[in-house]
């Protein structure tokens, strides 16, 4: 059973740019509601469909496979809800864990999200510096969410 247990943070600055480069990522969703997803992501010449279950505190179920790039692109084209989120996602080693900043284009311009992947919900970690405030149990902040109401509508 795949398990994904994850924080996220806001962050302030952009002193994660010198830590690692920047991916693109373009991912797009057949279906979401808010107990599960099915996303369709493309990076680095691959691609993956994703399900994911519903949230239960940090923890979800998630199962990834890879598909072929060529279709994936054609499910992102054809098959997915607009906008498809494009993103340059930084990955990163912090004090023992891996950190992925993601900085939002296009309709979600302007947001940049870091997450953290824990062994368990009870994990201690240190955060840097230019981590804000936690947004994980915020579902504005789901990538799904995003396409139905981009950062740019966010009244804060």
């Amino acid at each position: 059973m795949g398990k994904e247990i994850e924080k996220k943070f806001i962050v302030s600055g952009d002193a994660y740019k010198s830590l690692a480069k920047g991916v693109l990522y373009r991912q797009g969703y057949i279906f979401f509601d808010k107990d599960k997803s099915v996303r369709v992501r493309v990076f680095n010449d691959k691609g993956y469909l994703t399900v994911k279950g519903t949230s239960t505190g940090i923890s979800r179920l998630e199962y990834e496979y890879e598909i072929p790039v060529g279709e994936a692109n054609e499910i992102l084209e054809y098959l997915c809800e607009k906008p498809v989120i494009e993103k340059l996602r930084y990955k990163f080693q912090f004090e023992g864990f891996t950190w992925e900043v993601d900085e939002f284009l296009g309709e979600n311009e302007g947001l940049v999200i870091a997450e953290i992947e824990l062994p368990d919900e009870n994990a201690v970690f240190k955060k840097p510096d230019w981590i804000g405030r936690e947004v994980t149990g915020d579902p504005r902040y789901l990538n799904s969410n995003l396409v139905k109401n981009p950062y740019k509508n966010f009244k804060e």
